[in-house]
């Protein structure tokens, strides 16, 4: 897969956020930890809280593991010297360490831009921007899988 190395930094600095979000203890009024650690009970607060309490830290070490294999790999790439590679090969494990870390990316921008339903897309907001550019890369990486 390709990846120029200006969208590699871009890329890298994204994912670099994300890390600190999944690391960081989980502020309840923000939108973005709710939908990346959703209440698994909707009606029983305190079966969501119980269960939220015994699953989070394994997630977030998930997500964490992911976020820097995706660091590990784009670092490389963003070097803006004179004949960086800007091809990007993964193995099986970082394949799916990108899905699920571009995934949640993706989560985080919808939640934080207001996206609910995919078919009412606001209009002028740089950040559905980058909502659709790391989907265009989740595709691109999709393809580049089944190939």
């Amino acid at each position: 897969m390709d990846l120029p190395a200006a969208e590699a930094g871009y890329l890298m600095e994204l994912v670099e956020q994300y890390r600190d979000l999944v690391s960081a203890p989980a502020d309840p009024l923000d939108p973005a930890a709710s939908r990346l650690f959703p209440d698994a009970y909707p009606d029983e607060a305190a079966a969501s809280a119980e269960f939220r309490e015994l699953t989070r830290d394994d997630v977030s070490a998930t997500r964490i593991a992911d976020a820097d294999r995706v660091i590990h790999a784009l670092a490389p790439l963003t070097d803006t010297t004179a004949g960086t590679p800007s091809e990007l090969t993964l193995d099986a494990a970082s394949q799916t360490a990108w899905l699920r870390t571009l995934t949640g990316l993706r989560l985080v921008l919808a939640a934080r831009i207001g996206i609910d339903d995919e078919s009412i897309m606001p209009v002028g907001d740089p950040r559905f921007d980058v909502y659709e550019w790391l989907g265009y890369r989740q595709e691109l990486l999709l393809r580049a899988m089944d190939t």
